[in-house]
């Protein structure tokens, strides 16, 4: 889900005075034969066009920018990228960009100036073996979206950040609220768990990042706490399609607690004639001893290495990840700005985002591997068979470190012959 809040929208004198400001070197005022091609995903591929029109008016150089199902859009590069079929720019999930930086299809940042406004937590989290390979440009870190009137009927003014308070609190609500639910963590996202285990500092895998390593105690403490939410009654066992509308839920109290990204402010003020701004607002997620490393959905930019016009293409990664851009994207969709100095804005300076400012000083690691995609999938799986009781926890654990052991065979086998490091 994307939202965000309304803030007041910058001038078009003062937009078209930045544009200047973008040092685009290596670009003239000539319209190029064919135009820069760009390929993003979600609301970013969607919007992504109403960042265009400055860049063009700056340098003559048109974009054009093509938007790819989420679902598809892996396949759809990897097959680009056989085919030499790559665009000049394109987003990747930050899970993804070690994949594409070891095949060999995106090209190492060419400018320091590119990274040297960035949190050095997110510019460090989607560096390849201590080199940028991407410019971050879309952060969604998760933190806990709550109702401050449904949490001050049992004597809280905001959640507890330790899985103790955590639990305690959602108990406290549940005896009062017997048919309604505390928390809402949909057993097909696997983000909650996947948070848990960073926050609880689990190694997801040993040996190199060659094997499972998910009957370790500290992931057993996850998955244990994670379960007992579940168990307890105080989270709804639900998929996506038997909650289709989360914002309609929370507003009508069926649960108190939403682990959830930036852009659901925008939903929330979309309808806050369904639920007052008043009635709810942001936290930290709690950790086993207070907050720590959050997974989310965030994303950056790329240059392909086949592209025939790497300084055009390298321009047009500045004027995106400029201040200007973030703050207007933001504004668009929701999504928070890799860049530091853009933080000083006055845009960015509404309460609901304090939490999450925080949380992008503490993301959390990505393993180095390319099969993470495909490992987080695996404990969504085994977490759901866990959650419904098909599974004890011995057993999906057993079970999920032999599977993931399968994905990292090949992994295992270059490590073993001294060809990977």
């Amino acid at each position: 889900m994307r939202a965000s809040v309304s803030f007041e929208r910058p001038s078009r004198r003062s937009v078209l005075k930045a544009v200047p400001a973008l040092a685009i070197s290596g670009c003239v005022r000539t319209p190029a034969a064919e135009p820069l091609k760009l390929w993003a995903m979600s609301y970013e591929g969607d919007y992504s066009p109403m960042l265009m029109p400055r860049f063009t008016a700056a340098t003559g150089i048109a974009v054009d920018v093509q938007s790819l199902p989420s679902t598809a859009s892996h396949e759809k590069l990897l097959t680009a990228f056989a085919g030499a079929a790559l665009p000049d720019v394109f987003m990747l999930f930050n899970s993804w960009i070690r994949e594409f930086a070891l095949i060999g299809a995106i090209a190492p940042v060419r400018s320091p100036a590119l990274v040297a406004p960035l949190f050095p937590e997110m510019r460090a989290g989607v560096a390849v073996d201590g080199r940028d390979f991407a410019i971050p440009w879309s952060v969604a870190p998760q933190v806990q979206y709550f109702r401050r009137d449904i949490l001050g009927q049992a004597g809280y003014d905001t959640p507890p950040l330790d899985w103790a308070g955590w639990r305690a609190m959602g108990r406290a609500l549940k005896r009062r609220r017997p048919d309604e639910y505390v928390f809402l963590m949909l057993l097909n996202w696997p983000g909650a768990l996947v948070t848990m285990l960073h926050q609880n500092r689990a190694e997801p895998l040993r040996d190199r990042a060659t094997r499972g390593n998910f009957r370790a105690p500290r992931a057993r403490e996850a998955f244990a706490f994670y379960k007992s939410l579940f168990d307890e009654g105080l989270a709804p066992r639900a998929l996506s399609t038997e909650v289709q509308d989360p914002l309609a839920a929370f507003a009508q109290g069926y649960f108190a607690i939403w682990p959830s990204a930036p852009t659901t402010l925008r939903d929330l003020t979309r309808r806050a004639k369904e639920i007052p701004a008043d009635r709810w607002g942001t936290a930290r997620l709690a950790g086993p001893r207070g907050p720590g490393p959050v997974s989310g959905d965030s994303a950056s930019l790329c240059v392909a290495t086949t592209t025939t016009r790497p300084a055009e293409a390298w321009a047009l990664v500045r004027h995106l990840t400029s201040a200007q851009s973030e703050l207007r994207f933001q504004d668009l969709i929701g999504n928070l700005p890799a860049r530091v100095d853009a933080w000083s804005s006055p845009q960015l300076a509404q309460p609901q985002l304090a939490a999450f400012r925080e949380q992008m000083r503490q993301p959390a690691p990505i393993p180095p591997v390319i099969e993470w995609e495909r490992i987080q999938t695996e404990i969504q799986l085994a977490a759901e068979r866990m959650v419904r009781g098909t599974l004890t926890i011995d057993e999906t654990l057993v079970a999920l470190d032999e599977r993931v052991d399968r994905l990292l065979a090949k992994r295992r086998a270059l490590v073993d012959a001294g060809r990977l490091a």
